[in-house]
């Protein structure tokens, strides 16, 4: 079980953008890194195609590895740790240790 998973709330607890938060878009667990919305901004130049006719140097998020991700706690909206817990009938689920809500 992963431990960031798509759509997941995370914010950033090192680096250059640490202290933003965003919703996770992509994860690439071969690398453990994730694609976070407006996260860890680069510049890139991009060709102009026939689809689109205008190129130039656009902004697009980069991949930044999982340790210096955590999950948000919905309820207290602040970063927090997380515990699995396992249910009779053998389901998984994410247990925020600040609140004990479900992540």
């Amino acid at each position: 079980m992963l431990r960031i998973r798509k759509n997941d709330t995370v914010m950033v607890i090192s680096g250059k953008d640490k202290g933003k938060s965003g919703r996770v878009m992509r994860v690439i667990p071969e690398l453990n890194k994730a694609i976070v919305e407006n996260i860890n901004l680069v510049k890139k130049a991009k060709r102009r195609t026939q689809q689109d006719q205008k190129g130039g140097i656009v902004d697009m998020e980069a991949p930044i590895h999982l340790s210096n991700l955590m999950l948000v706690d919905k309820q207290s909206d602040a970063p927090a740790r997380f515990k699995i817990s396992i249910a009779k009938d053998g389901t998984k689920s994410r247990l925020s240790k600040k609140s004990g809500a479900v992540i």
